[in-house]
């Protein structure tokens, strides 16, 4: 196992070098002078060249890239032109709130998908299988931005159930220690801030996890159908096992390698693709810090931003390859 793992993370350099090429070429696939596009078409031409100097504009495009990732293995991903802070002191809050909220989003994807999944597949046809498809398929089709839309009006503005904007209360804001809200209203004891956070993470998770929900739901169902009829589980039945210990027991550990696989790639997408979620919630996470920095020009937090995720999103897909073997005892490496 540790010689896979080895050699899996061997295997993140191309793609690592693929990642900084991408985002490297993003200032440089801008049509017209970068620094212009940047300072905008008023700029005076000191201030372009100022720019292009500080950005190192000047240099031939080689030169730049060898400065860009020296500077990444470093740890430096630039400073920002809006702020003028270094990027990788400001970026982390922002991404410490996507994670959390990614996580929570897909708490709620796992443990409703899973189950409406298995239950579906143990009760196939009956009407309790239609339902859960039928909301499935709509989960799928329904727009995230309507979803969000339609629970701030519900639970928050016609029952007041549930806050609709921001983290925290902002008359009572939280001294963070790791920027994950929830563990850091544990650290402090302040269990009566902790269910504030988690009120204000409510709405904006189900938005967000809706979609990996129905995906999971369906790949399990379907995952589920295929294992239960497997020879193993004949057996099992035949030796006058409960239905619920062959189902989460021999049942469920088989069919859930491709319901992992899932799992992985829509935790990745998540990340990358909770913007619409944020924007509307007014939630501080790094898709609203990337969207942000579009409208201001902002190319190196761009740059550094679709860097983080991309890199998040592949070591997601590590630890999901690794977890096969834990599931599958079959699976050797």
């Amino acid at each position: 196992m540790f010689a896979y793992i080895i050699r899996r993370l061997l295997m993140l350099i191309p793609v690592l070098i693929g990642m900084t090429l991408i985002t490297f070429s993003i200032v440089h696939l801008i049509p017209g002078n970068p620094a212009q596009v940047i300072l905008g078409e008023t700029a005076t031409a000191t201030a372009i060249s100022d720019l292009e100097e500080s950005m190192g504009l000047n240099e031939p495009y080689l030169i730049q890239y060898g400065i860009y990732v020296t500077d990444l293995i470093q740890g430096d991903l630039g400073t920002s032109l809006r702020s003028k802070s270094e990027i990788s002191n400001e970026i982390w809050p922002y991404i410490a709130a996507t994670f959390e909220l990614t996580l929570f989003a897909m708490i709620f994807a796992i443990i409703v998908g899973v189950n409406a999944g298995i239950i579906s597949a143990w009760k196939q046809n009956s009407w309790f299988d239609f339902l859960a498809m039928l909301v499935a398929l709509i989960g799928v089709s329904m727009p995230i931005f309507w979803l969000a839309l339609m629970e701030q009006w519900v639970f928050a503005q016609e029952l007041g159930w549930l806050p609709a904007h921001g983290r925290q209360d902002s008359r009572d804001p939280l001294a963070p220690i790791t920027y994950f809200y929830v563990l850091d209203t544990i650290i402090h004891l302040d269990f009566a801030r902790t269910v504030t956070v988690l009120k204000h993470l409510v709405l904006p998770a189900v938005a967000l996890g809706t979609i990996p929900m129905a995906i999971i739901a369906r790949m399990t169902r379907s995952s589920m159908l295929e294992v239960m009829k497997s020879d193993y589980i004949r057996t099992v039945k035949a030796k006058g096992s409960g239905q619920f210990l062959i189902i989460y027991k021999h049942a469920l550990k088989n069919a859930m390698i491709p319901v992992l696989t899932i799992i992985g790639l829509q935790s990745g997408v998540l990340l990358g693709g909770a913007i619409l979620t944020e924007t509307i919630f007014s939630w501080p996470g790094i898709g609203r810090y990337i969207y942000e920095a579009i409208n201001y020009r902002d190319y190196p937090v761009i740059q550094s931003g679709i860097l983080v995720v991309a890199f998040i999103f592949v070591i997601i897909n590590l630890i999901v390859d690794v977890l096969y073997t834990y599931i599958d005892p079959r699976i050797k490496y």
